[in-house]
């Protein structure tokens, strides 16, 4: 058995056989010509093919996965007529008197030499599109044939990278996973990975040779690892998983696609949270309505050093990206603190860190790391649908201290001359406090998310870290469910929107009696989001008693 360890871009697990992808060579000489205004005839030529070519796969993405994906093959020809990439061409062609194939392949060299010199990850993710125009116009230029991935039965095909017009061009049924030598996690390849919902692991440790072809192989795409030959016991704990997982979604997909309406005709949004940028394929694998909760600290504590505001917007912009501008996309701002430290936050010692500086405090009290993040979130919402909800709210006088620096940010990112798009805020309602002076809160504000996890802890004076009070945390507390419902009470009188994204969101117990207080979004696990759909399908909010909801007892 050969284990292989690479980076889970989106997560899967598939087990079958390896189909080894390798490009066909193109060999490019280096050729002098005598009439350049003919050679560059023969580009122009090349290049008119190629446009007719993009058109054609753009057109035909937006019937596989829909026009924002597709929108990544409007970039390629925007790239085909960008000047610096054509008047590059050109003067090599013109002035020193060589080739078009090799006027390509230099310039072509030129660019990735300028991008890997970057210290962007999302520039350096841009290679792979300028390859990938590259390689048409020679391939048509040589009179050369686009290699296409074809198999009889589905396989994992294990490649040195994949361009975004061989991602496309996939026949899904017959693909279980990618496994790649190269790629980024940021590429508009795992961009269509995702959409397509195709496991990608990327950055794997493995050789891309015919002799791995037709062997059996198991790909994980959440940890990233690729097993070839793996034994009996990997193979069996696999398939375990895969048998459980087939059997849960053949119960759950016939709701894909159906709405979140109660039998008395009642809608609801259900939404997904998220840790990290590659689990936005989930949240579309399992049909929710947008991401309620994209928790951002994550970005934080895997790094070593706080992430550069490009850095962040790179992993915003993706989030965007997929998510397209029809479905929300709420990412909170940094909730450090507590049970999630990193060291290089230098944050004090302190004896009760769950009441100390942690979240939005945090965030005021470090203002250039809260900008960061802000200027990042709100360039990226160009992109998408994007929201930014703040967490650990207190006060008015908070909201009135982000509402400066909010505005401060996009003062500054309108005077650089970024295009920017109206992004809603929001903030968490997870202290007794703001659920208390919630009726002043939602003057403030675009919508307000519930989290029930620390407003259980904070309510009931019950640390959900402390494993030796877990009797004594109980978020169907009548006092936690009480403050549920003075929340839900003013957010409608103030006509704003309101939502539940604390793990009790998705206790389909407690689905029907949310749906009696109004709650306008339940935002869950990924994989919970087809059982409370299920739920709230099957409930009749009519035949909830008066007496559950108007004195909250206990119901879990």
């Amino acid at each position: 058995m050969n284990v292989c360890k690479g980076k889970g871009v989106f997560g899967g697990i598939a087990i079958g056989k390896l189909r080894v992808h390798q490009k066909g060579e193109l060999h490019i000489n280096r050729v002098s010509i005598s009439d350049p205004d003919k050679e560059w005839q023969r580009f122009s030529s090349a290049k008119n093919i190629a446009a007719v070519q993009l058109k054609q796969l753009y057109e035909q993405v937006i019937r596989d996965v829909g026009k924002t994906n597709a929108a990544i093959f409007q970039i390629h020809q925007m790239l085909l007529e960008d000047v610096n990439y054509i008047s590059s061409i050109e003067n090599i062609i013109r002035t020193q008197l060589l080739n078009a194939e090799y006027a390509i392949n230099l310039t072509t060299e030129n660019i990735l030499f300028m991008f890997a010199a970057m210290d962007n990850a999302y520039i350096k993710a841009r290679a792979a599109d300028v390859q990938d125009i590259s390689r048409r116009l020679i391939t048509i230029l040589t009179g050369g044939e686009e290699v296409t991935i074809n198999s009889d039965e589905p396989v994992i095909i294990l490649a040195d990278d994949l361009s975004p017009s061989e991602t496309a061009t996939l026949d899904r049924d017959k693909v279980l996973a990618l496994v790649t030598v190269h790629g980024s996690s940021y590429s508009h390849t795992a961009i269509l990975a995702r959409t397509l919902n195709i496991p990608l692991i990327v950055g794997t440790e493995i050789t891309v040779d015919s002799e791995y072809d037709g062997k059996t192989a198991v790909a994980d795409g959440n940890d990233g690892f690729v097993y070839i030959e793996p034994d009996d016991k990997i193979l069996s704990e696999y398939q375990k998983f895969i048998n459980t997982e087939e059997l849960r979604k053949n119960e759950l997909k016939s709701l894909k696609g159906k709405e979140n309406i109660t039998l008395d005709g009642i809608r609801i949004d259900i939404d997904a949270n998220i840790f990290h940028v590659r689990d936005v394929a989930s949240v579309i694998r399992n049909d929710a309505g947008g991401i309620g909760l994209f928790r951002s600290e994550f970005l934080f504590l895997e790094k070593d050093d706080f992430p550069s505001e490009d850095e962040q917007f790179e992993v915003y912009r993706t989030v965007a990206e997929v998510m397209g501008k029809d479905r929300y996309s709420v990412i909170r701002t940094l909730d450090i603190g507590a049970d999630k430290q990193a060291a290089y936050f230098n944050i004090p010692h302190e004896e009760n860190p769950a009441m100390g500086m942690r979240a939005i405090r945090f965030c005021l009290s470090n203002t250039d790391i809260f900008k960061t993040q802000l200027r990042a979130i709100f360039r990226a919402g160009k992109y998408g649908k994007l929201a930014v909800i703040y967490p650990m709210i207190t006060s008015v006088e908070e909201i009135k201290r982000i509402k400066a620096i909010s505005s401060e940010v996009r003062k500054e990112l309108n005077d650089e001359g970024y295009e920017l798009r109206y992004v809603e805020e929001g903030i968490m309602i997870e202290t007794p406090a703001a659920a208390l002076v919630s009726d002043l809160l939602a003057k403030e504000v675009d919508f307000f998310s519930i989290g029930t996890n620390d407003l259980s802890q904070y309510t009931l004076a019950a640390d959900r870290q402390n494993y030796n009070i877990d009797e004594f945390y109980n978020p169907c507390h009548t006092a936690v469910l009480r403050m549920i419902k003075i929340v839900v009470d003013n957010a409608k009188k103030a006509g704003i929107r309101v939502g539940i994204c604390g793990e009790l969101a998705a206790d389909i117990n407690m689905t029907g009696l949310f749906l009696a207080m109004g709650v306008d979004e339940l935002s869950v696990p990924p994989s919970s989001v087809l059982p409370v759909r299920k739920t709230v399908r099957e409930t009749d909010i009519s035949k909830i008693s008066e007496k559950e909801l108007s004195g909250l007892y206990n119901v879990c």
